[in-house]
């Protein structure tokens, strides 16, 4: 179906203003970032002169270098655990019979309609009763298990779409299921599973919640609640708190653009399977 030329112009119109909506606010971050900060009020303004010195001023009162390596190490383990678990689950809700899997997926889809306000005064008990709170591993594995709803159901959507005459014929040449998953099915599916990873490792760098919770060393704090420590103690530090919420942001900016092209053949692919 054609689009008229008065509905393309609506389209770029909408369209046109949601992107300024988004962007114009980030531009005022940036330009706050790099005004100095004598000058800096607060407000959307051009700066008279560039202040790169915000960053590093803000990089070393802050303490982010250990508060990025928390988050590097968090995020990291997170996703690979949860890559290597969905893709192994996925496989088997998306291809293998045994009893009661149709029930175990619903039951597990649950997790996506579970906040985690809900259940992070137990998970604190627990993981205190056994010793891990104040621990990498005491945000890993809850943040691990929180995204493998997700993550488990976009896999098994795209392993369902995979073609199933290829996966007969690699039966019929006598590979295993391992095989059939690791060697057959994997490699074409790389664009969806990087496009997971992505999205879980922007969950779970921009998580909150929990490492406010459950870690109290000052040395295991995430960037996201270094950023809400140093917030509290340059309030009105304008051209700091600017610089220092770029910092934390980069990372994550840098991931999507680098694998902007995988993550949005990943996108298209899931909604086709879907």
């Amino acid at each position: 179906m054609r689009l008229t030329r008065r509905e393309k112009i609506v389209d770029y119109v909408v369209l046109t203003l949601f992107g300024l909506f988004a962007i114009v606010p980030l531009i005022g971050v940036l330009f706050s970032a790099v005004t100095p900060p004598s000058e800096n009020e607060g407000g959307l303004a051009l700066p008279t002169k560039i202040d790169l010195g915000n960053f590093g001023a803000a990089w070393s009162e802050g303490h982010f270098g250990s508060y990025m390596f928390s988050s590097v190490v968090v995020t990291l383990g997170v996703v690979v655990l949860t890559t290597l678990l969905a893709v192994l689950a996925g496989f088997a809700f998306a291809r293998l019979d045994f009893p009661g899997s149709g029930i175990i997926f619903f039951v597990m889809l649950a997790g996506l309609m579970l906040p985690a306000e809900a259940f992070i005064i137990p998970l604190y008990f627990n993981l205190r009763s056994v010793g891990l709170t104040d621990t990498y591993q005491s945000l890993i594995l809850p943040q691990t298990a929180q995204s493998l709803a997700f993550a488990i159901f976009w896999m098994r959507n795209q392993f369902r779409s995979f073609p199933g005459e290829i996966i007969e014929a690699a039966r019929i040449d006598g590979a295993r299921d391992i095989r059939v998953l690791w060697q057959v099915i994997v490699p074409p599916s790389l664009a969806p599973i990087m496009t997971m990873c992505v999205l879980v490792a922007m969950w779970t760098w921009n998580e909150f919640l929990m490492p406010l919770v459950l870690i109290t060393s000052e040395d295991r704090r995430t960037a996201p609640l270094g950023l809400a420590f140093f917030k509290g103690e340059h309030l009105t530090d304008y051209s700091l708190l600017s610089a220092a919420g770029i910092i934390v942001a980069i990372p994550i900016v840098v991931l999507y653009f680098v694998l902007q092209k995988r993550f949005i053949s990943g996108m298209l692919g899931g909604i086709s399977a879907k």
